[in-house]
């Protein structure tokens, strides 16, 4: 406001002393110097109300957020590789963006809405065309709360997900991991409800053209889980994984999960394609060997080890440290002292599932 009140002066003082040398009747030159002042003191005050520096995206000790070009018209915004805190607010996904004629297209633009603003300032600094289509991979909320901000600028644009994604989101997976990241981000998901759900289904083999971008979808039966959408853009040759596939940090797998099938799924992938970027849910985009590998081989070390002590009668706590151990190259990345126990007695599991099914076959 002082500001505002600065310029308007010096608003008053030029008008007059540029109108009295023209020599105009001083009544009017005051009238349209105190409109002007008026005017001026307006824009000053909204933006003292307001308050909201939607310059930059930064959050703590994070640093600094924004799109950045990846490849061709894609450009990405790698969140910090950790899990949802107070601190980095809930972001910690991917956004992406692709740039087609008329507008944008987003693939997974976050954790609530309060995050989705803020990347919604950062997709306008990459471009002012509307956004016309969103994508959201799956349906942990940290991918897609964010609808909510994009929905509240472009009422019409279209969502899509997969049927089952768009199913057990409105049968109450959303409010679960509304629960989940609400407490984790200390109540950061202010305003995220009502849901802004996806309006489109897709299933496995599906192809949409959005403004002359296609896109190609997979849905593996069962992997990260079983609502997940691998997004092929045709374009710029581009693969978005989602959290089939993740680089710095380590998620978590639920009932709906597969180990076998995550590692099947990127073995696949590795030997059929050859893409120029592959974008995981969490960490950064690359090549296919250095974005694949790390996750892929930590899969395997799991079942690998799991067999082992399966055969030997053992539990996964008796082989908890061999891993760790084994898996000492990767003890960097989040989560890893917590989730390696949880990930090694799911493998597991799944090892005795599957050898109860072969005997059943037999």
């Amino acid at each position: 406001m002082r500001r505002a009140i600065i310029y308007s002066l010096m608003t008053l003082s030029l008008l007059t002393n540029l109108h009295a040398k023209e020599g105009l009747n001083p009544v009017e030159i005051m009238k349209e110097a105190l409109s002007k002042m008026e005017a001026v003191a307006k824009r000053g005050s909204d933006v003292n109300i307001s308050n909201t520096d939607t310059s930059t995206f930064t959050l703590g000790k994070y640093g600094t957020f924004k799109f950045e070009k990846a490849n061709d018209n894609v450009y990405i915004m790698h969140g910090p590789v950790v899990g949802p805190n107070k601190e980095n607010e809930g972001f910690m996904n991917n956004p992406a963006v692709i740039e087609s004629e008329h507008g944008l297209i987003v693939i997974d633009p976050g954790g609530n809405y309060n995050v989705g603003k803020k990347v919604l300032a950062q997709i306008e600094k990459v471009s002012t065309k509307p956004i016309i289509a969103v994508f959201n991979t799956h349906k942990h909320g940290d991918h897609w709360f964010a609808n909510k901000a994009i929905v509240e600028k472009y009422p019409k644009v279209d969502i899509y997900a997969h049927e089952h994604m768009i199913k057990v989101s409105k049968e109450g997976e959303a409010d679960v991991w509304y629960g989940i990241l609400n407490r984790a981000t200390k109540g950061n998901l202010k305003g995220t409800k009502e849901f802004a759900f996806p309006t489109k289904p897709l299933v496995d083999g599906d192809s949409i053209e959005v403004d002359g971008q296609k896109f190609v979808v997979g849905h593996p039966k069962v992997a990260h889980t079983d609502t997940d959408l691998l997004i092929t853009h045709i374009n710029s040759n581009t693969l978005f994984l989602a959290d089939n596939l993740m680089k710095g940090r380590l998620g978590s797998f639920d009932d709906s999960s597969s180990i076998f099938g995550n590692i099947e799924l990127l073995e696949q992938i590795k030997k059929d394609t050859n893409y120029t970027l592959y974008v995981p849910g969490h960490g950064i985009s690359g090549k296919k060997d250095e974005t694949i590998d790390p996750f892929l081989n930590y899969l395997k070390v799991l079942v690998e080890e799991g067999q082992k002590a399966y055969d030997d009668d053992k539990e996964s706590y008796e082989i908890e440290d061999k891993v760790l151990k084994k898996l000492e190259w990767m003890r960097d990345w989040d989560a890893f002292e917590r989730n390696v126990p949880a990930h090694l007695n799911k493998a597991m599991l799944e090892i005795g599932e599957r050898e109860l099914e072969s005997e059943d076959e037999e």
